[in-house]
């Protein structure tokens, strides 16, 4: 084979190629918990893809379920009875999950046909206690599981010891990444005025105490970041914020730096993970009413709270809306961000321009490349989630990632590329689907279809109060008239300098959330042809107060923040009307005018050709 043009790329940093499971070790690793669950009189167990914090990424010694079953993907969860087992994902894992786990051994089961609840009423056998670790399911979830084992003629059992943890010989040792100080300059606002903020909120919820579990509301508090997860600056740990007074914070001494160790100390204490379950019974012992996050907080917190005679009272997090909410410097600090991004991602597109006629160019390749065009800024920390480069088929897999045995070459079709990079000044995410060659007719009309409900979100108004499930049919309408559809929600909410995937703002069927100004929200509209192509289009949008002349109500709409031509080959006019094409032309400028100075030569030719107006 001719030389690759990676070869000419250096190393990507953030992110591994290798296979990361073998199915071959799904059957011996079932019969071992099986064993183990008949000397501890169980009938059963359910092994979630979770930590105690319920994150989207789990550090690599939490991840049970890829262990036990070899599935890696980001949701899901495995019910091991002694005489079948069944690992229960979402429509986006239907096809990996089966390519993953040992199917003789464990069932591939679609959640939206068969539920975890309504699995285990199906088949848990009468009699049988079904065991679960409390550290890893909500409150709320364990109540579910509890009418569900009730409805078979089982029980719900909670177990001590996780029994894989004594299986998993060869398990990580938990992360040690430093806990470093976030700066204020960056934040917009410093954490007495945050903690200020949530003690008003507690004391209106009538609470005497809040348990953050979330990592990322930890993270956001206190201004400090931290390295305990893929691709999001996570420190994991707890807080406990009373309604008076000073919070503790629940983290590893040694990872704290000096820096972060005095931020936090001017304004509460730090104490090791190991004084959080005494902490909890003080609490309860003081007959305190503690509100645990519903979303993240493990039901074992609520047994600790309760058992020593507390009131836990699950609910809101006050702290997500308020981190939803993006300040003024960190929106300033995210569009800054994008525009360093949108440059990159010029500057990938030039090289894929450049090199994949010549029918060399893989999707690792592709991946290589876009890192290292991201790591040329000097100031990416990482990338925002595994970068998504899929190539014919592999591109109608919503959640792909490229192996070394999956790796495709780039040939004539589509290439859809869904990437972002981790700056301090804000996290970016952004989808293009590129043409390689001459397009089908169908692959033109798809993706022209799905760039209509891109700019019915971002042409978007709505009146306050207005939530992401009464947007969502926009984005698919263009679709819906041609019979088709796609089976993820429209838009997701993004962190700064947190998560690419943050609540609970979001455009889906799903978001029942009603979208205030500083949120941020991806806009990504997709279609997929199983086995032959996928297209999606996404940009990251703000939402902000609009004025309409004459109008009575307030009113909302989209800031657009990432500026990336979009694919001129793909987009089949005829399908477009005056306003749409208006509005592609306006944002063409848009990106030549943020970004023409950013890029030359070779890029700054490029982008002008890719900005001409339709």
């Amino acid at each position: 084979m001719p030389q690759s043009p990676a070869s000419r790329l250096p190393a990507c940093r953030f992110q591994s190629f290798s296979e990361p499971s073998d199915p071959a070790e799904v059957a011996p690793r079932i019969a071992a918990l099986r064993q183990a669950l008949a000397q501890q009189g169980l009938a059963g167990f359910i092994v979630p893809r979770a930590d105690e914090h319920q994150g989207e990424y789990v550090p690599s010694h939490m991840a049970r379920l890829a262990w036990l079953t070899g599935f890696t993907g980001s949701a899901g969860n495995a019910v091991v009875l002694a005489e079948k087992a069944a690992l229960i994902v979402d429509g986006r894992y239907t096809i990996q999950s089966a390519e993953q786990t040992d199917t003789a051994v464990v069932t591939p089961t679609r959640m939206e046909e068969t539920p975890l609840d309504r699995w285990i009423e199906q088949n848990l056998p009468p009699g049988g206690r079904l065991g679960y670790d409390p550290w890893l399911h909500t409150v709320d979830a364990v109540a579910r599981l509890e009418k569900a084992a009730a409805a078979a003629g089982g029980t719900l059992v909670a177990v001590g010891q996780n029994p894989i943890d004594a299986l998993w010989s060869d398990r990580p040792a938990p992360p040690t990444a430093p806990v470093k100080a976030h700066r204020t300059d960056l934040a917009g606002e410093d954490t007495q005025s945050k903690l200020a903020r949530i003690q008003d909120a507690l004391g209106k919820a009538k609470v005497d105490a809040l348990v953050i579990s979330d990592p990322h509301a930890l993270a956001w508090t206190f201004n400090i970041r931290g390295g305990d997860v893929e691709h999001t600056p996570l420190p994991l740990g707890y807080a406990i914020v009373p309604r008076e007074g000073r919070p503790t914070v629940f983290l590893a001494p040694e990872k704290v730096t000096n820096e972060a160790g005095d931020a936090i100390g001017a304004v509460g204490e730090i104490a090791p993970p190991a004084a959080l379950e005494a902490q909890l019974a003080a609490l309860g012992a003081a007959g305190a009413r503690v509100r645990l996050d519903a979303t993240t907080a493990a039901s074992a917190l609520a047994t600790l709270i309760r058992d020593a005679g507390g009131m836990p009272d699950s609910g809101t997090d006050p702290i997500a809306l308020m981190k939803a909410r993006k300040n003024e410097t960190e929106l300033a600090g995210t569009r800054a961000a994008h525009l360093r991004d949108g440059a990159a991602m010029v500057r990938f597109l030039t090289w894929l321009a450049r090199e994949a006629p010549g029918g060399q160019l893989t999707e690792i390749d592709a991946v290589a490349a876009l890192e290292a065009e991201r790591a040329r800024t000097g100031l990416l920390k990482d990338v925002s989630f595994t970068t998504i480069a899929g190539a014919g088929p592999n591109a109608a897999l919503p959640h792909y990632r490229v192996t070394e045995a999956s790796n495709r070459r780039v040939e004539p079709g589509i290439l859809l590329v869904d990437s972002g990079g981790q700056y301090e000044d804000g996290t970016t995410d952004i989808t293009r689907t590129m043409a390689i060659g001459e397009p089908s007719e169908e692959m033109r009309d798809r993706y022209t279809r799905v760039l209509k409900g891109h700019i019915a979100i971002s042409r978007a108004v709505f009146v306050k109060g207005t939530s992401g499930a009464q947007l969502d049919a926009l984005a698919r309408l263009p679709l819906w008239q041609a019979g088709l559809d796609f089976d993820h929600g429209t838009g997701h909410g993004v962190g700064s300098y947190l998560s690419v995937h943050e609540g609970p703002q979001r455009i889906s069927k799903l978001g029942t959330t009603p979208l205030e100004p500083g949120m941020i929200l991806s806009n990504e509209p997709g279609y997929y042809k199983e086995g032959e192509y996928g297209i999606r289009i996404e940009n990251l949008i703000v939402v902000e107060e609009r004025i309409i002349p004459g109008g009575d109500r307030t009113i909302y709409g989209f800031e657009t923040i990432t500026w990336c031509p979009y694919e001129l080959a793909l987009i089949e006019l005829k399908l477009l009307d005056e306003g749409e094409i208006a509005w592609i032309n306006a944002y063409h400028a848009q990106v030549w005018g943020n970004l023409a100075s950013l890029v030359e030569g070779e890029a700054k030719d490029w982008l002008e050709k890719a900005c001409l107006p339709l």
